[in-house]
């Protein structure tokens, strides 16, 4: 369970390293586009905190009942 927690995480940079291409590729042909990825890239930078916050802290919670 907890390896699929690691997954998501790095599956959430993947998305933001995609937008951050994806914002440079397109800021100066449409910037509509550009912010709409810029939205994406902040929603997966957060996403990938708060992801790895809830994992460390079900990590720690098991590790301390284990005890």
């Amino acid at each position: 369970m907890i390896k699929i927690l690691r997954y998501t995480e790095y599956l959430y940079l993947g998305v933001a390293f995609f937008s951050l291409y994806k914002i440079y590729s397109v800021w100066n042909v449409d910037r509509q586009h550009a912010y709409l990825f810029i939205f994406f890239l902040v929603a997966s930078i957060g996403m990938f905190l708060f992801r790895r916050n809830y994992r460390k802290k079900f990590e720690r919670r098991q590790r301390d009942n284990h005890q």
